[in-house]
């Protein structure tokens, strides 16, 4: 569990980094990059396309985690808005909460008690 833990801290901070780079350098034009490759039908376009799939899956499991309440809903737009810049943070927080016990943080601690 050590290792995923360093694994997600690890990742989120090199993220980061390439992110702030990236935003000095670029600015903040991601939303209309990502759709116009989609847009133009290339590969790039099938990369975003493909990730943005990951992306709504990461939002729709959080949202699903917390029983589609109003606060799960916001984590699952939160996630598919912010993707690796957030749900990193998300699973250490879901991995505390658990003490490392995986059924509860892939389940929720209902479903994991429930079931």
């Amino acid at each position: 569990m050590t290792a995923f833990r360093l694994f997600l801290i690890g990742f989120w901070l090199v993220l980061a980094a390439y992110t702030l780079v990236v935003v000095i350098n670029h600015g903040m034009g991601l939303f209309q990059i990502f759709f116009g490759d989609m847009a133009q039908m290339t590969w790039p376009g099938q990369f975003n396309l493909d990730f943005f799939g990951f992306l709504l899956l990461s939002g729709l499991w959080m949202a699903w985690r917390h029983h589609f309440s109003s606060g799960g809903l916001a984590l699952g737009v939160l996630g598919v808005l912010g993707g690796m810049g957030v749900l990193p943070l998300y699973l250490l927080w879901a991995l505390n909460d658990a003490e490392g016990d995986m059924r509860i943080v892939m389940l929720g601690r209902q479903r994991a008690t429930a079931s």
